[in-house]
């Protein structure tokens, strides 16, 4: 499923593109017409996200919206859910993000969003004769369609879409972990949750109640780069540490917000393009730093990659 990264791109692309606007809200599909109607012509005047979850904020008034009688729009896409883009020259939005994906060694791996220069002809919408836009018609089983007045977002096959109150999105928020990529992020919870447990922090970093918007591909990525190995327990793991990982996540994810691209190498370390990750699916293959073969096991029934002289296997 998409890492945190993408939901964070995805409420930065609505702020941009469709934040103040009153949107026709609908639900091709069908499945989601109750809560379509809830949110049909009123104005996108939110955006958050925390983890794997995106939150739009949907006021009725036209004033200052009022906090305490937003409705939102909560979305997990998780595996196969998707969000596509499509619109006017003006809308410059990425043309989907999410699913489709291809499947590389049986792991589902999303392919990159593409940027608007490179994928004109699939964002924008067909138009009149006169230059007038009007949106494609939708593919596939939508759930629910954003249309605004020089683009469209449609959302397919996702794991969570309702609608609710603001006391509701606090409850989601009370029960994820810290998120690396918010303000609010709280680095000294993280350690302390970690710290706490002895379960593998293998397994602790893909716990969305201790750590918010971490997939598989950054949790291999971070244990390589921190050298701790899947299964070393979280409370043998010095809260040094722990903090580095967590601002070393944090850069990471960052740079996957801006980019759309997981890339977890430094510079000096590729061989060539195809070198994005030091050790997740590249087991069998040398380690890029140190030539040892990447080593590979399941771990609560994920698959976990790491390498077996950087990152020493506990006794």
């Amino acid at each position: 499923m998409p890492e945190g990264h993408s939901i964070h791109r995805l409420a930065l692309a609505f702020d941009e593109l469709l934040h103040g606007e009153r949107l026709a809200v609908s639900s091709p599909q069908g499945r989601f017409a109750d809560g379509a109607a809830l949110l049909d012509g009123h104005r996108l005047v939110a955006t958050d996200a925390h983890g794997k979850h995106l939150f739009l904020g949907f006021s009725a008034d036209d004033g200052e919206p009022d906090p305490e009688t937003l409705r939102w729009l909560r979305v997990h896409l998780g595996l196969y859910g998707s969000w596509t883009f499509a619109g006017d020259p003006s809308f410059q939005a990425p043309h989907a993000i999410g699913a489709p994906r291809r499947r590389v060694a049986e792991e589902e791996v999303a392919l990159p969003a593409l940027d608007a220069e490179e994928d004109d002809a699939a964002r924008l919408a067909p138009s009149s004769g006169n230059g007038q836009w009007y949106p494609p018609e939708p593919r596939g089983a939508v759930r629910v369609r954003l249309l605004g007045e020089h683009g469209v977002a449609d959302l397919t096959g996702p794991t969570a879409c309702e609608v609710i109150s603001p006391e509701e999105k606090a409850a989601v928020h009370a029960r994820l972990g810290p998120d690396p990529l918010r303000t609010d992020g709280d680095v000294e919870r993280f350690v302390a949750d970690v710290r706490r447990r002895a379960r593998p922090v293998g397994e602790l970093l893909m716990d969305q109640s201790v750590i918010a918007g971490v997939g598989n591909i950054y949790r291999a990525e971070a244990l390589y780069r921190a050298r701790l190995h899947p299964r070393r327990h979280g409370r043998t793991v010095s809260a040094a540490k722990l903090r580095a990982m967590w601002a070393d996540l944090a850069r990471l994810m960052a740079d996957g917000v801006a980019t759309g691209r997981i890339v977890t190498t430094e510079p000096e370390d590729r061989q060539d393009e195809d070198d994005r990750w030091y050790v997740y699916h590249r087991s069998g293959r040398p380690c890029l730093r140190c030539g040892s073969k990447v080593a590979e096991d399941v771990m609560s029934t994920r698959r976990v990659f790491w390498c077996p002289r950087e990152q020493r296997r506990p006794s």
